[in-house]
């Protein structure tokens, strides 16, 4: 595989990740925007509530689906070509929303404009990888997920104004203005030597994604990042249904109470860029994980003591992205570089295995909360942090040890 030269991180280098970021968070906000308007978008198509989280699930799954063919892709034609053609696509597929008239209609575009989430993790991240030195490029995952947290603790709120006072189409037309903007940042601002390193035919990608996925230590760091992730996932999901259907949140305290849960994540963020210099790279994982584990005991204890059940819940929420805040960009990056297949290739692989994780575990566990209701959430949440412990830990523990025994700390 061809080597591309890094660079440092500065105001002028920044510049990319910004246009970039801006994507994120058109992408972040298409999810972060839309759930807390899913109730009213059921009612307008005359269907259940419990369609509600599937708006979520099938965003993500449209995150898989084509993760096997833009890395690779983008590996031959070069990463700025692919990401200028997702970024137009994702924003025409938020247009096409405005003209749907049933439920399933409405899933397909969300299928569609999953797409995005793909363009970034297996595009846009790789070249983040790429451009910069290693905890340069840690730093610049941690700055862009603090940025694009700005959707989560818009969206609701803007969710809700949307619900009470305007039409859900609108947020559709927001989003897609917000990636054309990206688009034009991106077209000037991305650095040229993102270019195709692999001049292989594309059947040899098969081959590519075999030896993937026939590798236990990619197998063991990838399928941690979805034990990590996805109880703030189920969160984002469920928790329209848990506060505002359960709770008897109003629309605007629904868009309150993700305020503690997303400020927990940036703040866990800020904690990482402040300590990656200082510690051996993966030490922050595990102060992340304990942390996570004691929020999701918080969670249980209010399934049980249903008179504290709203405080647990915001209490929970808050530790576990702190602690994923704290852990996931360095667990990104340990997925990454744990094969010396090329990037594109890996970084698909990556989001494959995120993305059909969320999409089937989002599904199960709402099929569970129909007949479990809170104590669904908890438990998994609890089983997810919990099987981290198990084998990706040691995983992880070897691979550090690796990193020790040739001096890369």
């Amino acid at each position: 595989m061809k080597n591309i030269q890094t660079t440092t991180l500065n105001r002028s280098t920044f510049m990319f990740p910004l246009a970039l970021v801006l994507f994120e968070f058109a992408v972040y906000i298409g999810n972060d925007l839309i759930q807390p308007a899913m109730l009213r978008i059921t009612q307008d198509f005359g269907v259940s509530a419990t369609w509600a989280p599937s708006s979520m699930s099938f965003y993500l799954l449209g995150g898989a689906c084509l993760a096997w063919l833009l890395g690779p892709l983008s590996d031959r034609l070069g990463r700025k070509r692919v990401l200028l053609a997702g970024v137009l696509f994702f924003a025409l597929s938020c247009l096409l929303t405005l003209l749907t008239q049933n439920i399933t209609q409405f899933l397909m575009l969300r299928l569609l404009q999953g797409i995005g989430l793909t363009v970034i993790s297996a595009v846009g991240y790789a070249a983040i990888q790429e451009t910069f030195e290693e905890r340069d490029a840690i730093k610049v995952m941690a700055l862009m997920a603090n940025m694009s947290l700005l959707a989560p603790l818009l969206g609701p709120v803007l969710g809700a104004f949307l619900i009470d006072y305007v039409s859900w189409h609108w947020g559709f037309v927001a989003i897609a203005c917000l990636a054309f903007l990206s688009w034009f940042g991106l077209k000037a601002k991305m650095p040229q030597q993102q270019r195709s390193v692999t001049r292989q035919p594309f059947i040899y990608l098969f081959d590519d994604f075999k030896t993937l996925y026939t590798d236990k230590k990619f197998l063991g760091l990838s399928l941690a990042l979805p034990l990590v992730n996805l109880p703030l996932m189920l969160w984002i999901a469920l928790s329209p249904v848990m506060l505002v259907e359960e709770l008897k949140f109003s629309s605007v305290q629904y868009g309150l109470a993700q305020f503690p849960v997303f400020i927990g994540l940036i703040l866990g963020n800020v904690a990482l860029i402040k300590m990656i210099d200082r510690y051996p790279l993966g030490k922050t994982i595990f102060m992340g994980l304990p942390i996570m584990l004691l929020g999701t005991l918080i969670l249980m204890f209010g399934v049980f003591w249903q008179h504290y059940l709203s405080v647990c819940l915001l209490v929970g929420m808050t530790l576990i992205s702190f602690g994923e805040g704290i852990g996931f960009s360095v667990m990104y990056r340990f997925a990454l570089m744990s094969s010396e297949i090329s990037k594109g290739t890996v970084a698909a692989g990556v989001s494959m295995l995120l993305m059909l994780s969320f999409f089937v575990i989002i599904e199960v566990v709402r099929a569970l909360y129909v007949q479990f209701h809170v104590l669904a959430f908890g438990l998994s949440c609890f089983v997810l942090i919990g099987l981290w412990f198990l084998k990706p830990r040691a995983i992880l523990k070897q691979e550090m040890q690796r990193r020790k025994e040739n001096h890369q700390f």
